[in-house]
């Protein structure tokens, strides 16, 4: 068993809570602290975790703690994420690892000096869905994957999110917030991506929240609100991606695999479920596979389990810290060959992880 303790207990932390309580067999939550104290207080009240800390800094301290969960806000990352590392504790944080690429890249080698985990969200990949998706891949159900597609459209959250300022602020925008699911899932069913060419841009500079707490509230808009480009993986797959928040569209997210003997309709990579659909050569249309893996509902903190699986039996996660560092060139890379009008190769080494097994028993992992 494996000891928690939240860095950060905003609007993502209720679901970690209630999985880790509730799901998880193999962790358990043992402390919380956040700069809103109260927010530490109802979530500790609500889910009887026994300790809440002052600050990070004590939490580091504690000796029971194992494993540090990093669900501050995205420009947070980096100042939490290594704080914890100096301090000797794994580390999981929710993505992006950081939203600078010299961080990122600073925070892994620090993980490796100390010898300690690191890595994070997103784990939807981890998800029924997208094992299954990869399953299919895998085993040469569409042949030799030629082609991809991938887009996640919308009009930003400010209608729903309670706090949405910080999606318009350094770290925010739709690619480094929506962008790391779809990252994730493509590198993890076709592999290391190779080089990018992309154009990006921000339509409006102030945004209005639209929430009824505080509608009409100007927020300035300091990021991309709208990317899109072209993904060269090293296998040849040539994909396309966009990222918006500037669209109305009635098909928000997807990703489509080709193949030469297929094409693969591959569910939304911001859930664990959802309906994975095969067209073949000798139908007209497509049909809908039976998920062959564990986890279909919100299944957050399966990337914490299996980290927690993977200290305790000395093997490598899957939520590993290589695979976030690449997601984070590949995003960065919208921007840059934007910025350079020039194609961008990707530096950071990647080997997808391993597929996540079947097991008889929800929440024990391996």
């Amino acid at each position: 068993m494996k000891n928690i303790a939240f860095v950060g207990v905003g609007c993502i932390s209720d679901i970690y809570l209630k999985n880790i309580t509730n799901l998880y067999k193999e962790i358990q939550v043992i402390g919380v602290c956040d700069l809103i104290p109260e927010r530490a207080e109802e979530g500790a009240k609500k889910y009887g975790v026994p300790k809440i800390y002052k600050d990070m800094y004590e939490l580091f301290a504690d000796p029971e703690v194992d494993i540090v969960l990093n669900i501050t806000r995205p420009y947070e990352h980096y100042e939490v994420t290594k704080a914890a590392l100096m301090a000797g504790k794994h580390v999981y944080s929710e993505k992006p690892l950081s939203p600078d690429l010299e961080e990122a890249k600073e925070l892994v080698e620090l993980a490796k000096e100390k010898g300690l985990y690191l890595g994070g969200a997103p784990d939807t990949f981890l998800g029924a869905g997208i094992q299954t998706a990869r399953r299919l891949i895998d085993d040469g159900f569409i042949g030799t994957p030629t082609a991809a597609s991938a887009h996640m459209l919308g009009h930003g959250p400010e209608g729903w999110h309670p706090d949405p300022e910080f999606f318009y602020q350094y770290g925010g925008g739709p690619m480094f917030d929506m962008g790391p699911y779809y990252m994730t899932a493509l590198v993890h069913l076709l592999g290391r991506a190779k080089a990018v060419n992309g154009f990006v841009k921000k339509t409006f500079d102030v945004r209005p929240i639209l929430n009824q707490a505080k509608m009409g509230v100007p927020m300035p808009v300091e990021v991309p609100t709208h990317e899109a480009g072209t993904i060269l993986f090293e296998s040849g797959v040539i994909a396309s991606f966009t990222a918006s928040f500037d669209t109305y569209a009635d098909r928000s997210d997807e990703i489509i695999i080709y193949g030469t003997e297929g094409t693969l309709r591959v569910p939304d990579p911001n859930t664990f479920g959802g309906d994975v659909l095969l067209l073949r050569p000798d139908s007209n249309t497509y049909e809908k596979i039976p998920l062959l893996t564990r986890y279909t509902e919100n299944s957050r903190a399966l990337g914490l389990a299996d980290m927690a699986k993977a200290i305790e039996t000395g093997r490598d996660h899957r939520a590993h810290y290589s695979q976030q560092l690449h997601v984070v060139e590949l995003m960065s890379s919208f921007r840059k060959s934007s910025e350079t009008g020039m194609t961008v190769q990707l530096e950071t080494p990647y080997t997808r992880t391993a597929p996540l097994p079947y097991t008889p028993l929800l929440g024990i992992i391996d």
